[in-house]
């Protein structure tokens, strides 16, 4: 039987006010707590670091509990018999922002929280289920709560590395998990002499130690104000911050290695969703509030598409009594990474690891492809699928940041940079031009402490072409369109100095100096628990594994890969990367940003400013010539299976008057 013993419902009420949405009728919305006791010892859950570490009951057996919530039809009969798991994203709810065009919320009630209606519209039960143990209770996010590792005699302690970059003066004050949200490993000791806090301007230059009496493990603590003398705060000791008197300097790289203690077993997080969709797919008893399901897909997206990853790379996708759990899966922006969450002190929320934050965080790791390859450094060979009896159809989707912050031409090229076929159960869709985060609501440019605009390419359209063509390949086998991605064979997957010189010269366009690197790390060797030995890692090769890039055409657009429709019908450049400004690590990549290098407007402005690239006059002839290209590049996705009819006229109304304002980088 599967591990589940009781799914709570807290709460249960309408959803949008009783809106009826097309034949699947109204919704309704369930609050929920799900509460597991799973043996320890069963097989299903021996993979799981310190898992003979938690406490257990009188049974024998370890508990945990998680949130989950429900969007289902009022009426299941009218519903699809799909159910669409959303992994959320340190704890926040996404799949209605991404499928839906949704107002994001944390709360989803409202008919704005339905966006367009596509996932209700098509029947979906939507499940979002709390699946990372260490984020700390705020706006709303899930949150699943794990037992803390422990010895019979004392605490778990071992080694912990942190990474700090802060993007603006006046910062003195962090969490030791760097991130607000996240739960931080306690520090053994308080004596900094225990510990090391470097610094360093780039990820790959020499750490220069500060000294033991310059920071503190301490926080600050503000109140009201004294009498109008002035601000009111103190310091005072704490085992899970850090205290930098003097400030951190913008853009710098701290990083502190310390004995830290009570770990949380993490990779519950996976037994978590998967005896959840289990025991909602398959549980046929009253406590089961769903309707019959047919089909469960899972949708992840940067964070939590790595999570996807690990998730079947560590055979979770197999039940407690070896059954499917999720037909297909959508792991999206997850680049090569994964392989991060089941281990002794994990931080979920930690970046998989770009050219300059966290660069060495052990996210990426071997195996990197979902088909079979050799490491050459690591030895053996390892795939993220080997289980054909329980992996999922996978749809991979990725943008042009995963190829140049993300590693993602190791999704597939073998280590040594071959092109690497994917398995039949497998597509992988490159969407050009692209960058990680693309807001489907954004109306205005946007700017970060970046020399470029933020790309502004919007791609929502094609999440919802992908959950259709998925279903459709789950129930009767109707392949998706076939995989579409830069390859080495016909020159559209490059090394960067092929790149760089196919680049356009742009007036004032700074371009990176290479993409990220993987560096082939050694982390110490492994005891049977998971623990990481050496921190921070050996670093056995810089320029390990091969990272290869697309390939742009005389504009800086790539060229393989599936465009949406502002990046056939371009206005300027789009690029997945985008670099920091002079004072904050300038001249690296920065986070997962993009770019958006506007095409001159007029002939006359391309010849004043010497610049390569045909102006948006001589491309187009006027707006509404601008908006025919964009027709015409939307009906080929329709016509190839990448976007749906419905989108056709969303897609015309952002295209109007050069899709201002949203491309409107003009200074006030």
């Amino acid at each position: 039987m599967t591990n589940l013993v009781q799914l709570e419902i807290c709460d249960r009420q309408p959803f949008a006010g009783g809106a009826r949405f097309g034949g699947s009728g109204a919704y309704e919305r369930i609050a929920a707590r799900a509460h597991y006791r799973v043996d320890p010892l069963a097989s299903p859950q021996l993979g799981v670091t310190d898992i003979g570490l938690a406490p257990r009951d009188a049974d024998g057996l370890v508990g945990f509990s998680a949130d989950v919530f429900i969007l289902q039809p009022a009426d299941p009969a009218l519903g699809n018999r799909r159910l669409l798991f959303d992994w959320g994203n340190r704890g926040n709810k996404r799949a209605l922002q991404y499928f839906c065009d949704a107002e994001h919320s944390n709360n989803p009630e409202t008919a704005a929280h339905a966006g367009n209606g596509f996932l209700f519209r098509r029947g979906y039960t939507i499940v979002f289920g709390a699946w990372q143990g260490d984020l700390l209770p705020g706006e709303g996010r899930m949150l699943l709560d794990l037992p803390v590792a422990r010895h019979d005699d004392g605490p778990v302690t071992g080694l912990v590395r942190t990474e700090f970059i802060a993007d603006e003066p006046g910062v003195t004050c962090l969490p030791l998990s760097g991130c607000g949200t996240t739960r931080s490993h306690p520090a053994i000791s308080l004596d900094t002499a225990r510990a090391r806090l470097t610094m360093r301007p780039y990820a790959d230059a020499p750490r220069q130690s500060v000294p033991v009496g310059a920071w503190s493990f301490a926080r600050l603590e503000t109140g009201g104000g004294l009498d109008g003398l002035g601000p009111d705060w103190g310091v005072a000791p704490s085992d899970s911050h850090i205290f930098l008197p003097g400030g951190f300097r913008p853009g710098w790289i701290y990083e502190i290695v310390y004995e830290g203690c009570d770990p949380l077993v993490m990779g519950l997080g996976h037994v978590a969703v998967r005896d959840l969709v289990s025991w909602l797919r398959y549980e046929e008893g009253a406590g089961n509030p769903l309707g019959a399901i047919d089909r469960a897909y899972g949708y992840g997206r940067s964070q939590t598409g790595r999570a996807i990853r690990d998730f079947v790379w560590q055979g979770f996708n197999a039940d407690a009594r070896g059954r499917r759990v999720f037909d297909g899966l959508m792991p999206h922006v997850s680049g090569a990474g994964g392989k991060w969450l089941n281990q002794r002190f994990a931080n979920a929320v930690v970046s998989g690891g770009q050219q300059h934050e966290d660069h060495y965080a052990p996210a990426d790791r071997f195996p990197f492809a979902y088909s079979s390859c050799a490491d050459p450094y690591g030895g053996g060979h390892d795939a993220i699928l080997k289980r054909p009896d329980t992996d999922p159809l996978i749809l991979h989707t990725q943008t042009a940041t995963e190829y140049w912050q993300r590693r993602g031409s190791l999704v597939h090229t073998d280590c040594e940079g071959n092109d690497l076929a994917e398995p039949e159960g497998v597509r992988i869709y490159h969407w050009a031009g692209t960058q990680h985060t693309a807001d489907p609501n954004q109306r205005e440019p946007r700017r970060a402490i970046c020399e470029h605009w933020l790309n502004i390419a919007q791609t929502s359209m094609l999440f919802r072409a992908m959950l259709d063509a998925l279903d459709r390949w789950a129930e009767d086998g109707t392949p998706p369109p076939p995989s579409r991605y830069p390859r080495i064979a016909d020159g559209t997957l490059v090394p960067y100095e092929t790149w760089r010189r196919q680049f356009p010269s742009i007036p004032g366009g700074t371009v990176p100096q290479a993409p990220n690197k993987m560096p082939a790390l050694n982390f110490g060797p492994r005891s049977r628990d998971g623990f990481l030995e050496t921190e921070p890692p050996e670093v056995l090769a810089e320029e390990g594994y091969p990272v290869l890039v697309p390939s742009v055409d005389a504009d800086g657009n790539e060229i393989a890969g599936v465009r949406a429709p502002m990046i056939a019908a371009p206005i300027g450049t789009f690029a997945g990367w985008n670099i920091r400004r002079r004072g904050v690590a300038g001249g690296a990549m920065h986070e997962f940003s993009g770019s958006y290098i506007p095409f001159p407007d007029t002939p006359e402005e391309r010849t004043a400013t010497g610049d390569p690239r045909p102006s948006l006059l001589e491309r187009y002839g006027d707006a509404a010539g601008y908006l025919q290209a964009v027709e015409a590049a939307a009906q080929a996705l329709i016509e190839e299976g990448f976007m749906l009819e419905e989108d056709l006229p969303r897609v015309r109304g952002r295209a109007q008057d050069w899709s201002r304002p949203l491309s409107d980088v003009r200074l006030p």
